[in-house]
């Protein structure tokens, strides 16, 4: 008799977030693994994926570290995972998504599932003949300067899932691979790029306060 694993995630999570991912397309991680590459033995790579995130075993590699210009000028680095791991955080975000959604107003859009930023810009467009001003305004660095302890007491909060937890707070702690091969230490911030990043910027304490 096989005993049993410590977390009980479905097989049909996996599939499911690979159907996601494959759908979404993506480049290759630090592996150079496309997505073709991983579908030559697609049943034993998902199972394999499943099988150590069920048991705990799993550990995030590195983000692959891509800079890519600012309209303004300057850069910014986008966290490119794996494939395997892309899949592996999406299955976390199908389980945790729908846990902090209910928390959010009607009208927050930003990495929000079935709204965009042309819903927004429709609803602006209609409220401004009701309104003669418009207030705009940004969160400089969003995704760099989330405080890991702080997301991780928001992550708390909206769950007791013990795999959600566990593998949330090892994405935070997941190194960045330059291009240059070096690998840098992550103690802030959620690497824009990453599956999990999106859902983890909305309830982090300072976009939290905004939805609320």
């Amino acid at each position: 008799m096989k005993a049993a694993k410590p977390f009980d995630i479905p097989k049909t999570s996996v599939w499911e977030a690979f159907k996601l991912v494959k759908a979404n397309k993506g480049s290759a991680g630090i592996d150079q693994e496309s997505l073709e590459d991983f579908e030559q033995n697609l049943s034993g790579n998902l199972y394999k994926l499943w099988n150590r995130l069920s048991s705990g075993a799993y550990f995030p590699p590195a983000v692959k570290g891509v800079a890519i210009p600012k309209k303004q000028g300057g850069e910014r680095v986008l966290g490119i995972p794996t494939v395997s791991d892309r899949i592996a955080q999406m299955t976390i975000k199908l389980a945790f998504e729908p846990c902090v959604e209910p928390h959010f107003l009607v009208d927050s859009y930003g990495y929000r599932p079935n709204k965009s930023a042309l819903d927004a810009v429709g609803v602006t467009r209609q409220r401004c003949w009701q309104y003669n001003w418009l207030l705009e305004f940004d969160i400089k660095g969003l995704f760099d300067h989330i405080d890991h302890e702080l997301l991780m007491k928001a992550v708390r909060k909206h769950t007791n899932n013990r795999w959600i937890i566990l593998y949330i707070e090892r994405w935070l702690k997941a190194p960045m691979q330059m291009s240059d091969g070096k690998l840098v230490e992550r103690t802030r911030g959620t690497p824009q790029g990453g599956v999990i990043s999106p859902v983890l910027s909305s309830v982090s304490p300072k976009t939290h306060k905004l939805n609320k």
